[in-house]
């Protein structure tokens, strides 16, 4: 199969179509479909000290085409066609972002998940974390493209991984998408990184080059249906593809939070997300825990990032996309406070549906790119406050499932950055 050629921008004919399926849409839209259900937060995210009021601002976005391939083997000979697209694809595919690290320099890295959503798909696709350089488009320009400079091979040469891997018996056993699912990341102050995943669920320790340093964490009581060491009769407690999608840390460069996308089955509130406690020094789990509640019972939780002291910001998202998403918000959250109940206070921050956009950056690429700006992806699963207070928000399209944007085109990798601005 001919690699197929990486779209820098937008043709003319995508654009129109786009702009016709935006208008049509919106036209057609049943008032208050896209109003978020009523948040259980503060309103800080509207109206903050002394009257000023936030206005969450799209001040940069940059896309990868959905289509790219990394250099590397075939991978998708089992992956599910979808959107016109069927494997096996000549590369590796880039099926979006789980998790983004800022590098500190203008440069992030970014890891995909475990490729096609399965074990038995995805033993093609190889764990990687991608170096991302964006050249942001902005009010003053940009191509808005996502350049991927590099590349770290997830790999556990040394063995350390006690159960069979796809590429058991060879010299730098390569991790795939059969072996782990990947779904989180955080960078140590030592460069190392700690890794969320979700087959288990465990906790991974790679070096700065990918290399596995001790056996994957478990936590203890919590097994999914993918768990390699579940008996024979023995049952899951957290659901397939419900583990570890968030994961917060390094507090005191010590403590991660893990959080469960989902609740445990057998808890009698499945609204409960729980948050859990790991140092990191003593390789185990503190018994600490939180419970972070929903807005909804079928709500995920799709990233955490501790942004200082005991605050966390908190992904929470539906499982919907395009105009039926209705729930893409970042909560803010402070382990030291909680409701009544016995649940964490959750602050309002971000409606990701209700991003302003009066630059009209990414205009014309699809629903949900006038103004305001809609992030209407299925899977928002990212974000990541830098150094200046912007959040940076980002997608996993699950290649080539996803079709947000234009329906019937696989959706492309989306990283955008909005600014939280004070009005009065």
């Amino acid at each position: 199969m001919r690699r197929p050629t990486p779209r820098l921008t937008t043709s003319p004919s995508r654009r129109r179509v786009a702009l016709l399926l935006t208008a049509a849409l919106a036209a057609a839209a049943v008032p208050g479909l896209l109003a978020p259900a009523a948040a259980t937060a503060a309103p800080d995210a509207a109206a903050g000290a002394h009257g000023a009021t936030t206005v969450p601002t799209l001040v940069a976005r940059a896309t990868l085409p959905a289509d790219h391939l990394a250099a590397g083997p075939p991978s998708g000979a089992l992956a599910t066609p979808a959107n016109g697209r069927q494997g096996p694809f000549a590369g590796q595919v880039v099926p979006g972002f789980s998790g983004v690290v800022d590098a500190g320099d203008g440069t992030f890295w970014a890891l995909p998940d475990n490729g096609f959503g399965t074990k038995a798909n995805s033993g093609d696709f190889l764990l990687r974390l991608y170096r991302v350089d964006p050249d942001w488009q902005t009010r003053r320009g940009g191509s808005g493209e996502l350049h991927l400079t590099g590349h770290v091979q997830l790999r556990d040469p040394d063995g350390h991984i006690g159960f069979p891997i796809q590429r058991e018996g060879t010299a730098q056993r390569l991790l795939t998408g059969a072996d782990l699912d990947v779904e989180s990341v955080v960078r140590a102050p030592d460069g190392t990184f700690w890794i969320g995943e979700e087959f288990g669920p465990f906790l991974v320790h790679v070096s700065a080059t990918g290399r596995v340093l001790a056996p994957p964490v478990p936590l203890p009581g919590a097994t999914s249906p993918q768990n390699p060491y579940l008996g024979a009769g023995e049952q899951p407690t957290v659901r397939a593809s419900a583990g570890f999608e968030a994961l917060g840390g390094l507090r005191d460069g010590r403590y991660l939070y893990p959080v469960l996308e989902n609740a445990y089955l057998a808890d009698p509130d499945q609204s409960r997300r729980v948050v859990h406690e790991f140092d990191t020094r003593r390789g185990r789990y503190t018994g600490r825990t939180w419970d972070y509640r929903t807005d909804q019972v079928g709500d995920l939780v799709g990233d955490a990032f501790w942004v200082r002291g005991h605050e966390l910001l908190v992904v929470e998202r539906d499982n919907l996309d395009g105009p039926a998403a209705a729930v893409k918000r970042v909560y803010r959250v402070d382990l030291r406070r909680e409701d009544a109940d016995g649940y964490l206070r959750k602050e309002l921050v971000l409606d990701a549906l209700a991003i302003a956009n009066p630059y009209g950056i990414g205009a014309g690429d699809g629903y949900g790119t006038g103004d305001p700006f809609r992030f209407a992806v299925q899977s928002f699963e990212t974000v990541v406050r830098l150094r200046d207070g912007r959040l940076l928000l980002a997608n996993d399209n699950n290649y080539p499932g996803n079709a947000a944007r234009v329906p019937g085109t696989p959706d492309d990798t989306e990283m955008v950055l909005v600014e939280l601005r004070r009005t009065r």
